[in-house]
């Protein structure tokens, strides 16, 4: 890998009100509180992280596109889009970039509907269901696959 990978921290619709929504759900860190974790986490493994969060499914997008020459992989928490938008599920696989998706509740274990993630098929791993403690796994399971396809001399961006 680079000396420093930079990896892009996307957050979807709602989580600004981290801490605030549904905390028996979600519980009560902040996603300020909660990029800071992962930042710490993110030092100590020598990767840059670059953080973004719009309630838009389009502004995700163009941050996405926007950012796909400047970064190696995606972290990426879609909230409800997770569910329903084939259009933020095309972006990540159109840029080509390794993705995890993450969230902090169980998503097998709530409603029916949200079981269903249409990003999973895109992503190289889901983790869910560890509060924030899903971010800091899916950013190991992100630098995993990227020294695994460094080490084999493959592109990042291939067999996403």
């Amino acid at each position: 890998m680079p000396s420093k990978p930079r990896v892009l921290v996307l957050d979807g619709p709602n989580l600004n009100l981290l801490g605030e929504r549904s905390p028996h759900i979600y519980g009560r860190q902040t996603l300020a509180e909660v990029r800071a974790l992962l930042a710490e986490h993110a030092r100590t493994r020598g990767v840059e992280l670059e953080f973004f969060q719009s309630n838009h499914e389009g502004a995700l997008i163009d941050r996405l596109h926007e950012a796909r020459h400047r970064v190696q992989g995606v972290v990426i928490n879609p909230g409800a889009l997770t569910h329903y938008s084939y259009a933020l599920r095309d972006a990540i696989e159109a840029v080509g970039l390794p993705a995890v998706e993450v969230h902090l509740s169980d998503l097998h274990a709530r409603e029916e509907f949200r079981r269903i993630s249409v990003i999973a098929p895109v992503c190289i791993a889901q983790v869910s269901g560890r509060g924030a403690q899903s971010y800091l796994e899916g950013l190991d399971r992100l630098i995993s696959y990227m020294s695994a396809k460094e080490a084999t001399g493959s592109s990042w961006k291939s067999g996403v």
